[in-house]
């Protein structure tokens, strides 16, 4: 009897290390989650080898609480009152602010983790209470240090300082530019206002009394700058009062066509500022360069996405000036010899002057009405014969001046470039083909920057 009880006690041992414990998913991964004070987050990644699961199941869950946490514009605030298209601007608003609430959120904890062998999961969560009381105290912050620069704005400006005024202006928006969908009641000059319309409404005023002209408003200008002696002066003044704006940072550039102009000025105490076009590289014959104030210059937001977003309902004053633009006149001068022969065309200057052509040159046949001149000269000469093949060698010079002061402003050399071919005549040929196509790849880029000087 003793041996048969050994033997279902040894049988029931047996068995039971046999089974298996059940592990159960934890409530928060099976849809049963019940946490109204929290904002929740789930994440999930797989093991697959090929990244850092760990990690990609954390942002997951982040991203799914941050997606909890709605932002809404109120019908009171400055967006409601913008002239855009206002669902648009409202809805890219909304998205710069969500993506702003990832990147600070703080205080939230890992409420969970759970795995098997293909997943990983991760719980986050985020007391309600909490990240309102958070949100409270960044909120009155940014408001006291807004209503403070509020306050000096309107003493610079009370003071005539409008420069600090607009900067001021500009601080107080940046301090609430998160709280743009709201509205927010402040005192000011004993008076109620809503902060955010305050401060737009404040840097519109200011802006709408700038004036930005630009003396000549329309002038004949040559592609080649070094010929140009008159130059484009921008003033910037009051219109109230009609007095000069010292040291408004202003910016120029190429609003039609296409050059070099100095993008970045600042006005001397007359208002005033010399605008510099360096250089004239499209072709069209009027173009226009803009100039205007500088807003990311002085308001020193130009790094935030809401900024710019905000800006671009902002018509900063600026100015215009219409240029009419002259080509360059080109007169050609051209010797083009193979084996000592004239040649019945000339191939490298009748090339070069395609080009010049397209690159918005003009030639003449008369030498007075000539901004240009411009000689070529080449010949080819006998080489070696090695079996059937002869070889020639060309030797070639490119010059241009300008035609009434006689300055050289450009030369290059062709030197021996070696042709081939079953006789001389074909060999002087490819020699003058390769010396065409040795000008178009080393040489043309040069010439161009050189005469537009």
């Amino acid at each position: 009897m003793i041996r048969n009880f050994i033997f279902i006690l040894f049988i029931s041992v047996s068995c039971s290390s046999k089974v298996q414990p059940v592990e159960t998913k934890p409530a928060w991964l099976t849809g049963q989650l019940n946490e109204p004070r929290y904002y929740t987050g789930i994440g999930q990644s797989f093991k697959d080898g090929t990244n850092n699961y760990v990690q990609a199941a954390k942002k997951s869950a982040l991203d799914d609480l941050v997606s909890q946490i709605k932002v809404t514009v109120s019908s009171t605030s400055i967006l409601s009152t913008l002239e855009e298209n206002r669902k648009d601007f409202q809805e890219r608003y909304e998205q710069i602010i969500q993506t702003t609430v990832a990147d600070e959120l703080e205080e939230f904890e890992l409420a969970g983790v759970y795995e098997d062998d293909r997943n990983y999961w991760v719980y986050y969560r985020l007391s309600k209470e909490r990240y309102r009381q958070i949100k409270e105290e960044q909120k009155r912050n940014a408001v006291t240090l807004a209503t403070d620069f509020l306050h000096k704005a309107r003493k610079a400006e009370a003071e005539g300082a409008r420069l600090q005024a607009i900067g001021f202006y500009f601080q107080a928006f940046r301090s609430v530019e998160k709280y743009l969908g709201e509205p927010i009641p402040v005192k000011i000059d004993e008076r109620e206002v809503l902060l955010t319309n305050e401060v737009y409404a404040s840097i519109k005023s200011l802006l709408a009394k700038i004036q930005v002209q630009v003396s000549p408003a329309e002038m004949e200008i040559n592609r080649r700058m070094n010929v140009n002696g008159q130059a484009v002066i921008a003033q910037v003044i009051f219109s109230d009062t009609r007095e000069p704006a010292a040291n408004f940072q202003l910016t120029a550039s190429f609003e039609k066509g296409q050059g070099e102009v100095y993008p970045n000025y600042i006005t001397d105490d007359q208002g005033r500022a010399k605008i510099l076009i360096n250089k004239i590289t499209s072709r069209e014959l009027e173009q226009t360069v803009g100039v205007k104030l500088n807003m990311d210059a002085i308001s020193g937001t130009s790094n935030s996405l809401v900024y710019s977003l905000i800006s671009s309902t902002l018509k900063p004053p600026g100015s215009q000036v219409i240029l009419k633009v002259q080509r360059p006149v080109v007169y050609m001068m051209a010797s083009e010899r193979s084996l000592g022969i004239t040649k019945s065309s000339t191939q490298i200057a009748n090339r070069l002057k395609n080009l010049l052509t397209n690159a918005g040159f003009e030639f003449t046949n008369d030498r007075q009405r000539a901004d240009l001149q411009m000689e070529v000269s080449a010949d080819s000469e006998k080489g070696s014969v090695s079996g059937s093949i002869y070889i020639t060698f060309l030797t070639g010079v490119i010059r241009v001046t300008e035609a009434r002061e006689g300055r050289v402003i450009y030369a290059t050399t062709l030197d021996r470039i070696k042709g081939y071919g079953l006789d001389y005549e074909r060999s002087s040929q490819d020699a003058y083909n390769k010396a065409i196509e040795n000008l178009e790849k080393e040489h043309l880029s040069e010439l161009l920057n050189n005469v537009l000087q």
